[in-house]
């Protein structure tokens, strides 16, 4: 499974990429004003500045919802860097986008995904990721989990090739779900991924060791 942060902030996917574990990022206009990037120039060069640190794909977000500008900003995204992948709303607009996109080479990702329907219209329109926004329907009492279950099933079914990236992960156990499910990518903050490496046994462990140690060193 791949490992996306989904945060604008330099730091955290720098963090991250060092960890040696990252494998993309992805971002949307909330999670820029969250960082203080606003105005348009200054967030072309914030997405550039995270394509430089990265190795993999980094989504980023159209904020029309008309077919002419969304193929319009899609474009000049797609421009910025090899590494984007343009983020497009589930919406019918979109989906006309998305099969746009997919017939001109340019790598989509369909966001605001909430029911295995709109997955298949994002797989049949040839995104290349899907967004399913797990944590969301989790906090409406709605299993996230399911959905992400009923749509792996679906791809598996007809052999689509678009990659299911579970969104909106809030913690470890997220992550960990997602993977025995099978979705190829989880995305989430720094924390659920650093929360992985967490386990109480290990620390008790590692102080058990090294206080050995010290007895043994004469210490």
């Amino acid at each position: 499974m791949k490992f996306f942060i989904d945060t604008a902030n330099l730091q955290q996917i720098k963090e991250a990429q060092d960890l040696g574990v990252l494998d993309g990022v992805t971002t949307n206009p909330s999670l820029m004003a969250k960082e203080g990037i606003t105005g348009e120039q200054n967030v072309i060069d914030h997405y550039k500045a995270i394509c430089d640190i990265v190795d993999g794909d980094v989504s980023a977000e159209v904020i029309s919802t008309d077919f002419d500008n969304i193929i319009k900003e899609g474009e000049a995204l797609a421009k910025l860097h090899d590494r984007i992948v343009v983020k497009v709303p589930m919406i019918k607009e979109g989906v006309k986008a998305i099969k746009y996109f997919s017939s001109n080479g340019i790598k989509t990702n369909c966001t605001l995904v909430f029911s295995s329907g709109q997955a298949l219209l994002a797989a049949k329109a040839g995104a290349t990721y899907v967004s399913p926004f797990l944590g969301r329907l989790d906090d409406i009492s709605t299993d996230g989990l399911a959905l992400i279950e009923d749509i792996r099933l679906i791809y598996d079914n007809y052999g689509y090739e678009t990659q299911i990236l579970a969104a909106s992960i809030r913690h470890v156990m997220h992550i960990v779900e997602c993977a025995k499910i099978g979705a190829d990518v989880m995305t989430g903050p720094l924390s659920a991924i650093l929360g992985l490496l967490k386990h109480p046994l290990t620390d008790n462990g590692l102080a058990q060791f090294l206080a050995d140690h010290a007895k043994a060193a004469g210490k």
